[in-house]
């Protein structure tokens, strides 16, 4: 039998089991991403993300949800894969550069008496136009009029590295609703032929200009109790609806996130994320021989 070594980690609730797959790695990540975040049989997750080496940064993220797809990205899971990181001594630079399937992020590490408490990270520039997102229309998707099972729905469309819709909600219904009741309109919304490679959805209440809180169903992973790519997106949609300041604080059922979505300077256009990183614990499972394979194998 192999042994897998494993870190459960959390940014803000939205939690994942962390993998080093620097010599060693599984057979079959998308499966082993299905036994691991069972809540009942698993370990208990919103799914697997790896440490991978890179040949274009200091390390790299690979992302399986939590039903085995692919992720291209995640801004919690990137700031608790730089945490882990930096304190295995894989990488020791501050800020680092992180390889994900949506490009190149630069995380800096946020340290207090020597320890990792939290990240901020460099998410880019957001994309916008319609087919990139992608979505089934051209152009910027800003208070765009959807059919969403009957109902008629005001959605903004952003990509972070992955494909968001962003709905604003004027009362706080969406968020009594209950876990089934939800469930059922964040299928809707995953599974819309607008989307045509499904869709993570942001429901927002704005509180301020410089507030909101959000509720979220990610594709692949179903309701989680942050999304930090969303969070992103969900700024960046406040703004070009006249909602929100270019600064702003999401509350999300695990935490708070610190979004800025710069307009001057050497990094403008990029959206900055700040939040925590948190180590949970760490184990090991039995995995047969033939589910572990080396590096470049």
């Amino acid at each position: 039998m192999a042994t897998l070594e494993f870190t459960k980690m959390h940014g803000c609730g939205n939690d994942y089991v962390y993998v080093v797959a620097t010599r060693a790695r599984p057979a079959d990540p998308s499966a082993l991403a299905i036994r691991l975040s069972d809540r009942h049989f698993g370990i208990g997750g919103d799914g697997l993300i790896m440490l991978a080496p890179s040949n274009t940064a200091d390390i790299r993220m690979e992302m399986y949800n939590a039903d085995g797809s692919r992720g291209d990205m995640c801004g919690n899971g990137i700031r608790c894969l730089a945490r882990l990181a930096f304190e295995r001594g894989i990488v020791r630079a501050n800020p680092m550069v992180v390889e994900t399937d949506a490009g190149l992020k630069t995380v800096e590490l946020r340290m207090e008496k020597g320890r990792v408490i939290g990240a901020t990270v460099d998410m880019g520039a957001p994309i916008l136009e319609g087919r990139e997102i992608p979505v089934n229309a051209a152009g910027r998707i800003v208070d765009y009029p959807l059919e969403v099972d009957g109902e008629h729905e005001s959605i903004t469309a952003v990509s972070m590295g992955n494909p968001h819709c962003v709905v604003f909600v004027a009362d706080d219904g969406v968020f009594k609703l209950q876990d089934r009741d939800f469930a059922a309109l964040g299928r809707k919304f995953e599974n819309h032929n607008f989307f045509p490679r499904r869709v993570n959805t942001e429901f927002i209440l704005p509180i301020s200009r410089h507030r909101m809180r959000m509720r979220v169903w990610e594709r692949g992973s179903g309701e989680t109790w942050a999304c930090g790519t969303g969070a992103c997106a969900a700024v960046v949609a406040a703004v070009l609806t006249n909602r929100s300041d270019r600064v702003a604080t999401v509350e999300l059922r695990g935490g708070n996130l610190e979004i800025e979505w710069r307009d001057g300077g050497r990094d403008a256009d990029h959206v900055f994320m700040t939040g925590n990183a948190v180590e949970v614990f760490r184990g090991e499972i039995e995995l047969g021989d033939a589910e572990m394979v080396p590096v470049g194998a």
